[in-house]
């Protein structure tokens, strides 16, 4: 190949037919590049999972491209003329194809959206860096949303996406009269009920060749390959999408805040590895559920509160992320500066919902929402974890993360690092939360109703240690007002030594 049209490169992230920077492309002329890079596998030491899904969803994405006569320039890990670099490989095409330009759609993570901004000159030839169009709300539509806001919060953003989309309308309405079922959706699993697994895709040949390839590359990456079953193509998240809306997004409102041990995934959707690289579109995945509850299938909480996480959470931090990189990361309101202790990465605990959240992210690279902000992110905040550390273990270890999604949810929402940018208070919680929402305590090394003493829980006394040691910053906020009564009417005998426990607790941690 010499002296094409357009060499349009194709982000592991970005595995959609209807890409901006695969529009007006001709099929004559121009080259499809896609790159699997070591730097990209190696920049946080992503859970193998999260690797064999993206290179394995890049390789049939390839294929589904040539087979629609699409030209393409495939690079593999194992390839040995591979520059282990993004920029490298786009480097190597421009001298070895000659074309006219490079056209991209902007990345998801600020660091790519810093390099790709120095491509051109680099190249020294035109590089065009279009849009992302796949989500529901443009990055300019929140940029003006927030401008001149005092806060930003994502109820406000919601209902404005929920206006504008027409999802979940009655005309100028809200469907059912109400905005949102949220406070309907915060039960815990009942004894005797049993959750329908979903749907897992068993590894085709591609997906078993880059598991192999992966194994023997990344072997000191934290987490397990065996059980891998993520969709890997556009018809297996299809299906997968199908088999939610069949068999567990009638009971998802209900259970989505709920933890139990054994049932991993509950009625959850598991579709946001799909919808983070590609295979699967928000609107669709909205447009699914909204269809089964005016089919009757599905009751409207749990339609509510599931095109909530897309349409509202998704989109907003999303917005949030591009509107305060590249500052946003370096926030540290609560001035967390301790070191990650090493049972997030499988060293033993005493802690049985740590232990059980832990040990499923190392098995299956998936935790669901609850357990990821109030369990491991609970646990950050309260013990006061540095948010360099924590973010970059969030991104490691779980297979839907990208930066863009990710940081917010755990700089702003899991460990208040942003300083309220996004959340109205921190979600602080004591051990009473996890009792309440799941069957981690029993069976514990700890007691859950004890602040103090051998056996406390740590949540509790790490608990009022944090509402202790902050009590000045928060006083400010009128959501901390009952934990800071209540603090203040405690005996201060008690709270010396609840907070002597936590400092020789948080000591002992390595």
């Amino acid at each position: 190949m010499s002296g094409i049209g357009a060499l349009r490169l194709i982000l592991g992230d970005q595995l959609s037919a209807g890409l901006s920077a695969l529009a007006d492309l001709d099929p004559v002329r121009d080259v499809v590049l896609l790159a699997e890079v070591a730097a990209e596998c190696r920049y946080v030491p992503h859970h193998p999972q999260k690797i064999v899904l993206v290179l394995s969803a890049m390789r049939h994405f390839s294929a589904e491209l040539a087979a629609r006569g699409i030209r393409v320039r495939h690079v593999r890990l194992d390839d040995p003329a591979n520059t282990g670099s993004l920029g490298g490989e786009l480097a190597r095409a421009v001298r070895e194809l000659s074309p006219a330009r490079v056209v991209v759609t902007e990345p998801g993570e600020w660091r790519l959206a810093q390099e790709m901004a120095g491509w051109q000159a680099a190249l020294g030839l035109p590089v065009e860096i279009r849009p992302d169009d796949r989500f529901l709300c443009s990055l300019a539509f929140f940029r003006r949303w927030a401008a001149g806001r005092r806060q930003l919060r994502m109820e406000f953003f919601y209902r404005e996406m929920r206006r504008r989309t027409g999802l979940l309308m009655e005309g100028a309405d809200p469907a059912g009269g109400r905005w949102n079922f949220d406070a309907e959706n915060r039960k815990p699993l009942p004894p005797g009920l049993v959750p329908p697994r979903p749907l897992r895709f068993p590894p085709d040949a591609v997906v078993r060749e880059v598991m192999a390839l992966v194994a023997a590359r990344f072997p000191d990456h934290f987490g397990s390959l065996d059980g891998f079953g993520w969709p890997v193509t556009r018809a297996q998240a299809l299906a997968a999408l199908e088999d939610f809306i069949r068999h567990r997004l009638p009971f998802f409102g209900d259970y989505q805040d709920a933890m139990a041990q054994g049932e991993e995934t509950l009625f959850h959707s598991l579709l946001s590895t799909s919808l983070n690289i590609g295979l699967l579109l928000p609107r669709e995945v909205c447009a699914a559920a909204e269809a089964a509850w005016r089919a009757g299938h599905a009751p409207l909480p749990a339609v509510e509160g599931f095109i909530r996480q897309i349409l509202g959470w998704r989109e907003y931090v999303r917005g949030i992320y591009w509107l305060h990189m590249p500052r946003y990361a370096e926030l540290n309101a609560l001035g967390a500066d301790r070191p990650l202790p090493g049972f997030y990465w499988g060293a033993p605990t005493s802690m049985a919902c740590l232990r059980a959240v832990v040990r499923q992210t190392r098995d299956m690279a998936y935790a669901h929402h609850i357990q990821r902000l109030m369990v491991t992110g609970n646990f950050a905040l309260l013990a006061g974890i540095a948010p360099r550390e924590i973010n970059a273990w969030y991104l490691a270890v779980y297979a839907d993360a990208i930066e863009w999604v990710e940081l917010p949810n755990t700089h702003g929402m899991a460990i208040f690092a942003d300083g309220g940018i996004m959340a109205s208070k921190p979600y602080a919680a004591s051990g009473a939360y996890i009792h309440r929402m799941s069957d981690y305590c029993r069976g514990c090394a700890h007691d859950v109703k004890a602040a103090v003493g051998p056996r406390a829980c740590p949540f509790n006394f790490l608990y009022w240690d944090f509402i202790a040691r902050h009590r000045d910053q928060l006083a400010a906020n009128p959501r901390m007002a009952m934990p800071l009564r209540t603090l203040a009417r405690m005996d201060p005998a008690r709270v010396a030594a609840m907070r002597a426990q936590a400092a020789r607790f948080l000591d002992s941690l390595r």
